[in-house]
């Protein structure tokens, strides 16, 4: 017997059929003897029409009560699933984040998960039952309802799954395991059998949508196994594992492990910047004030004594936070004009397999150039290198990058 987390996201419970087919997944996990907790997101589309309801509302609205509004999207989908189960036959109930409770911070929309208080579930795991669980919610000290931010499912999945100690946390998704790259620009692409939660974090960190990044680091910091396959096709998806288990699976490995892109990103640059110490330190610590994450940084090597331009990557939803956090202190760094740059995009290379060789960024470099693509800056970790490229080359540099890494199936048709 095995005590199982499965966790469902919004395409899986995009109606009364699906979550007709989730439950006998659930069913059938059950019937195997496993002891089981469900984890659902709300409906496909609903958490972003609750959203629009809020900015409807107010564009000022308070962050208290729009968590009670957006947490109402997996309150629905956890009470019909346990209707569902109920009705067929199985011992299920659901219970609410406050009803454990998954005691969170207080920042309301953007709350972090403190404890989950594993009681209760002991309690219906010992009476044979199963616990249905809407993600994405806690409750905060002061009792009030809050929110993990989007995509936060995955995380109190693996938080639960961390709880109870459970064998295995299966996240059940629109895709059948973890990929090389995105299947709908490359064909060829090939569904990895097992990946580490390190490589998984990073492909992740850029763009790479399977999993919610602060999901998969919480999993590694509690040796919590995954697993992601799909809700629709009973194959047996992708283990996310450390790095002591990942020659179970693959005997050789290649040197890279997958190609993501992020559109999500908006390139700032700042001309005239003033040769002089602080002037870059006061830039960045205003926006680290601000909560603006700066990703890629590139200052022009000027002369001594002569300005440069400092270029640098935001999300783009904090672009035009951005532009008002710059132009307050351009008084005090007394810079030239701010240029702002959307059509952009994030291309990484990730793989364990750059710690001990060289020449993996010269080769992504080479790809590109040979193609024509140009590089508008660069950031590199121990196990990834990343280029901003202009967008429309995105399709052409995946394929590209793919194909130089070795990665494409060739016993898949293209």
């Amino acid at each position: 017997m095995a005590r199982i987390v499965m966790k469902f996201g919004g395409t899986s419970m995009a109606g009364i059929e699906r979550i007709r087919h989730v439950a006998a997944l659930v069913k059938r996990e059950a019937d195997a003897g496993n002891q089981v907790a469900v984890v659902v997101s709300a409906m496909a589309g609903e958490t972003d029409r609750l959203v629009q309801f809020c900015r409807e509302a107010s564009s000022l609205y308070d962050p208290r009560e729009y968590d009670v509004v957006v947490a109402s999207g997996e309150q629905v989908t956890s009470g019909l699933l346990a209707i569902t189960l109920q009705g067929m036959g199985v011992n299920a109930r659901s219970y609410m984040g406050w009803q454990l409770p998954i005691r969170t911070t207080p920042a309301h929309s953007a709350a972090l998960i403190d404890a989950i208080d594993a009681d209760i579930l002991e309690g219906v795991f010992g009476k044979g039952g199963i616990a249905v669980i809407p993600g994405f919610q806690g409750v905060a000290a002061d009792g009030s309802v809050s929110t993990l931010g989007r995509g936060g499912s995955d995380t109190s999945a693996v938080a639960l799954a961390a709880a109870i100690k459970a064998d295995r946390c299966d996240i059940y998704t629109d895709v059948d395991g973890v990929y090389t790259t995105d299947p709908r620009i490359v064909p060829r692409a090939k569904k990895l059998a097992a990946i580490t939660f390190e490589e998984m974090l990073e492909l992740a960190s850029v763009g790479a949508k399977v999993l919610q990044t602060r999901s998969v680091g919480l999993a590694m910091r509690e040796g919590v196994a995954l697993r992601v396959l799909s809700s629709f096709e009973d194959k047996p998806g992708t283990m996310v594992v450390g790095d002591d288990q990942i020659e179970d699976y693959q005997m050789e490995r290649q040197l890279i492990t997958g190609i993501a892109y992020d559109k999500n990103e908006a390139r700032v640059t700042l001309t005239g910047l003033p040769d002089r110490p602080g002037a870059v330190a006061t830039i960045f610590a205003a926006l680290a004030d601000a909560n603006i994450n700066v990703d890629m940084i590139v200052q022009s090597v000027p002369r001594a004594g002569e300005p440069s331009d400092l270029t640098f990557t935001v999300p783009t939803a904090s672009l035009a936070h951005s532009t008002d956090v710059l132009e307050k202190v351009r008084g005090e760094v007394a810079f030239g004009e701010i240029l702002t740059d959307l059509d952009v995009v994030k291309v990484s290379a990730v793989g364990v397999g750059m710690r001990s060789n060289a020449g993996i960024a010269a080769q992504m470099f080479k790809a590109l150039a040979d193609r024509g693509i140009n590089i508008l800056a660069i950031t590199t970790s121990e196990i990834k290198v990343s280029v901003l490229i202009p967008e429309d080359y995105t399709e052409l540099a995946v394929r590209v990058l793919h194909t130089a890494y070795g990665l494409d199936d060739t016993g898949t048709a293209a």
